[in-house]
């Protein structure tokens, strides 16, 4: 009998997120340059993730980002990361 496969645990959506602006920095883009698209899922969980430090996400000014990245919540099925290099 085969015993089941044991799945990989999904990374968080703040990990996720955050491996997307590390890469884009090696590419040389300036965080202030990027926005993170976020689905509404992807949001929430940022939002309530306990284990993130009090200053990788802020509140002000109306804008919320994370580790000094703008986000916009909504309009999109799979969050992304925007930037001018993502544009070409």
């Amino acid at each position: 009998m085969k015993t089941p496969a044991s799945r990989a645990k999904p990374l968080s959506a703040a990990s996720r997120l955050r491996n997307f602006i590390e890469a884009a920095e090696v590419d040389g883009v300036a965080r202030e340059d990027m926005t993170l698209r976020l689905t509404f899922a992807d949001d929430n969980q940022l939002k309530r993730d306990g284990s993130l430090a009090l200053e990788d996400i802020s509140f002000k000014g109306g804008i919320m980002r994370y580790l000094g990245v703008r986000i916009e919540r909504g309009g999109v099925r799979e969050s992304v990361l925007e930037h001018p290099a993502s544009h070409l």
